[in-house]
């Protein structure tokens, strides 16, 4: 099992942890701040899934005008994740 705390950037939530199995395969999101009920849908979603296919689906996403949202960096908390051993 891997485990990161990605510290968000430009999004209303703080921080995202997600932890996944070695396999690459997600097994816990959680978010800190941001709105709750659309990311409590979003780590639901996610569970189980692989981790290059959430980056495929998220990465790039915006909220409104800013150039980044929640998923978005959800994707790049990914990204740093899968890099670990």
């Amino acid at each position: 099992m891997k485990q990161i705390e990605f510290t968000t950037q430009g999004t209303c939530s703080k921080l995202i942890t997600v932890t996944a199995d070695d396999n690459n395969v997600i097994q816990q999101v959680s978010f800190l701040g941001g709105c709750p009920g659309n990311l409590q849908g979003i780590c639901r979603l996610v569970k189980g899934q692989k981790i290059d296919d959430v980056i495929d689906k998220l990465e790039g996403i915006r909220c409104g005008a800013k150039p980044t949202s929640c998923p978005d960096q959800l994707s790049q908390a990914l990204r740093q994740l899968k890099g670990r051993v």
